[in-house]
């Protein structure tokens, strides 16, 4: 099939599905682009970006979930996109995205990197949770091409070599038809990055959650490579694994996350722990246990210093040298996590019969569970299911206050995310351990018993009802956006809630019904001046809403409502039939 020049339009300007220019057709030109730089001294990186296997995302879903699809990743690129760049749809999975610079700012390469870090969290198609990977072709203007056409021709090469190692490759353009490909070019530089010390650990620290205190580390792995800056282990580990360096490497990493640690609590720092991922290929060593144990002995390490992670896939090999390796690090008395549980398809059978302490939840999961039922069941039932085993649970991957909030009222017991600090190296984290407890505020329980939260777009509403109700004593949480509310549920324990039916962007009917199965023990009411007598009736039979009333209100009535509301919910709590 031929490829259209970039030139012609085909009289669509922006892309309907993502919502992107085509390539020259009213959005940035191509050539313009280039002229623009070479009157400026710059370079362009042109980034050919095609989407892994979406071509069976779309036969096994359907198009309408692949549209859908490409919107979402559409709207990831944009927006990981750096300021002054550029980025057009080229066909149906595949993307451009340009960017000019000199000298230390974003190039080529460092463009790639951020848009795949953009795609570590899977994609959320409700029902469907999906994983996404790019691969990315890179061509650079002058130095491969000398005008728009033959820059996209050698972008389009440079990603055929990026997917010839298979997905989520990234491949520079390159002029001698010999030289090896990015991928390959790693693979040789494996055991000269040991020996040179270009493998270096990242820390993110992992909070407890009765009062945001540092309880410890989860360690990452990065490489600092002279040509292509710090590289994610998405980059890299695949590759790691094909040459048959995995254990090696994850030897490396559990020595270097123990010295580490050795030296924090030489410092006086004995409260810290640290969690480290231990690859498969060591676990399934016959020697493993002992080399841990050599290292916690030359360190002078307790074993219940260390968390060992471990991934779903090596718990389902049922190999009996892995439960014995497992039982004796348990033995020693090191905390055993599995590690993203619930992106593995481990049974409930093999989670049972390994002597595990610990789940970690993995992001995506975590990602909207303030506002999405099904992730917030979800989220819930890991929680339970790991307290019923007797095992404690962390949340990896939080970034907001209210996810904070949601999983605190769920009782999950430790947490690990961006809103605390990224992962940094050892040398940066001396202020954060200064500090121990993060986020106070967030974790003060000062909160009155009774919390009531009203919605409604008007803010002159909010106003009255805030003055309303006021001098009854009640902590009173105001949105005017169904966001702004779910946000605010998650970080407070509201019993009662007040919505306006019509609103923007949800109904107050369908907002209450999503709080019902996400806070069941709430107790919801509706106040409109717009009676649509079968929604509401609907709604109340169902279950998703207490009360409904109508506007103008009577000040004394509705306060009266509001109390019998509290009441409710104070008698439901003690287990009396409130409703």
């Amino acid at each position: 099939m031929m490829r259209p020049r970039y030139d012609e339009s085909g009289g669509v300007s922006v892309d309907p599905v993502t919502a992107l220019y085509r390539l020259g057709a009213g959005g940035p030109n191509l050539s313009t682009v280039l002229a623009a730089a070479s009157a400026t001294g710059r370079r362009v990186a042109l980034l050919h970006i095609d989407v892994d296997r979406f071509r069976s995302l779309n036969e096994n879903m359907g198009e309408m979930v692949g549209d859908q699809a490409l919107a979402a990743i559409a709207q990831r690129l944009h927006k990981a996109m750096p300021t002054g760049s550029w980025l057009w749809r080229l066909s149906s999975d595949e993307f451009l995205a340009g960017v000019g610079y000199r000298g230390e700012e974003t190039d080529g390469s460092m463009l790639a990197e951020r848009l795949r870090d953009a795609f570590e969290t899977p994609l959320s198609i409700p029902p469907y949770t999906l994983p996404i990977t790019l691969s990315i072709g890179i061509a650079v203007y002058p130095d491969h091409a000398r005008d728009a056409a033959a820059l996209l021709a050698t972008a389009e090469q440079a990603i055929r070599r990026a997917k010839h190692d298979g997905p989520n490759g990234i491949g520079l353009y390159s002029l001698e038809a010999g030289e090896r490909s990015n991928g390959e070019d790693l693979s040789r530089r494996f055991v000269d990055a040991i020996a040179n010390s270009e493998f270096r650990l990242f820390h993110q620290p992992v909070v407890n959650a009765h009062d945001g205190s540092i309880a410890g580390f989860s360690t990452v792995l990065r490489w600092q490579t002279e040509q292509q800056g710090l590289l994610r282990p998405n980059r890299f580990l695949q590759l790691v694994e094909r040459v048959g360096l995995s254990a090696r490497v994850g030897q490396w990493v559990v020595e270097s996350a123990a010295s580490q640690l050795a030296r924090w609590r030489n410092e006086g720092l004995d409260y810290l722990n640290m969690s480290v991922h231990l690859a498969s290929p060591m676990l399934t060593r016959p020697d493993c246990l002992d080399v841990i144990g050599e290292l916690l002995h030359r360190f002078n390490l307790p074993a219940s210093a260390m968390e060992f992670e471990i991934a779903e896939s090596v718990l389902g090999l049922d190999a009996r040298h892995i439960y014995d390796t497992l039982t004796g690090l348990r033995g020693l008395g090191a905390t055993l996590t599995v590690q993203d549980f619930g992106m593995g398809g481990l049974s409930f059978a093999a989670l049972a019969q390994y002597p595990l302490d610990r789940l970690k939840i993995d992001r995506s999961f975590i990602h909207s569970v303030e506002s999405d039922p099904r992730s917030a069941a979800i989220v819930r039932g890991i929680i339970a299911m790991g307290h019923r085993l007797g095992m404690k649970v962390t949340a990896k991957g939080v970034e907001s206050e209210a996810e904070l909030g949601f999983l605190r009222r769920n009782h999950c017991d430790f947490f690990q995310g961006y809103l605390f600090a990224p992962p940094l190296p050892a040398e940066e984290l001396d202020e954060l351990i200064r500090k121990r407890f993060l986020l106070p505020d967030a974790f003060a329980a000062t909160r009155p018993e009774r919390t009531l939260l009203l919605l409604d777009d008007e803010e002159n509403v909010l106003r009255s009802l805030v003055r309303l109700f006021r001098r009854d004593g009640y902590q009173i949480l105001t949105a005017n956006s169904v966001a702004e509310a779910f946000d605010l549920l998650a970080s407070n324990n509201a019993q009662v809630i007040l919505s306006d039916q019509r609103m923007p962007d949800m109904s107050g009917t369908e907002f209450l019904t999503r709080v019902r199965d996400l806070y069941p023990d709430t107790v919801r009411m509706v106040l409109s001046g717009y009676t649509d007598l079968a929604t509401i009736t609907e709604a109340i039979n169902h279950g998703a809403i207490y009360r409904f009333i109508t506007k103008p209100w009577n000040d004394d009535e509705l306060r009266e409502h509001i109390r019998d509301a509290f009441r409710a919910h104070e008698r439901r709590t003690a287990g009396e039939a409130a409703f």
